[in-house]
């Protein structure tokens, strides 16, 4: 499942969850679009970890965490800290990021 969020709370579900994978995306970016259902078919897919949507201008404080300077962005937490990230509009590079944290 993924949760898309509502409030600038990212660093909460990063806390409270083991794996977090995030994609920062904005209304107006057509390939975050492109990757939206690539990344809901990932997430179904590893149902142990949280997969979240964060629009990159409406939440600053979401996107700190994470340095997103390019749209869309990926980013994976394991256990409260970064660990990775990429920004891509290519599902297999994306499925490589998810899998570096699943091999771990």
């Amino acid at each position: 499942m993924v949760k898309e969020l509502d409030q600038d709370n990212l660093g909460q579900l990063v806390s409270d969850n083991e794996t977090v994978v995030v994609q920062y995306s904005a209304g107006w970016c057509g390939n975050c679009r492109i990757m939206k259902p690539r990344f809901k078919k990932l997430a179904s897919e590893n149902e142990n970890m949280t997969f979240v949507i964060a629009d990159a201008e409406k939440f600053p404080e979401s996107r700190k965490l994470a340095t997103v300077d390019n749209l869309p962005t990926f980013a994976i937490f394991k256990n409260g800290a970064f660990v990775n990230q990429v920004q891509t509009n290519k599902y297999e590079v994306l499925k490589d990021l998810v899998n570096e944290v699943t091999s771990n």
